[in-house]
């Protein structure tokens, strides 16, 4: 079991663009998305690996879960027994990694 889940500050600034395109048509719907990403992600805690290694980057440790249209791409650090978010993305969008 992963002792603690950490996000950069890119993860946490894509949440809030997130939420911020989607309140322009549903502040309720916005939450909702955020609330399920964040509460997803609390998942890794318990099973790390679960997510794909992000194909776009097979040669990298950057793993991926899916949460709707978004894509919470993650790193797992087995020795300090950590998962670091390292971005939300839609689906679509073209990955910088």
């Amino acid at each position: 079991m992963v002792q603690k889940i950490k996000w950069t500050i890119r993860a946490l600034n894509d949440l809030h663009d997130i939420y911020e395109f989607i309140a322009k048509d549903s502040r309720r719907y916005a939450r909702i998305q955020v609330e399920d990403i964040q509460n997803t992600a609390l998942n890794l805690t318990n099973f790390p690996l679960m997510g794909r290694i992000v194909p776009e980057f097979p040669h990298l440790s950057y793993r991926e879960i899916l949460v709707g249209n978004y894509r919470v791409i993650y790193r797992f650090e087995e020795e300090q027994n950590l998962v670091i978010i390292m971005a939300v993305a839609h689906e679509r969008q073209l990955l910088k990694i």
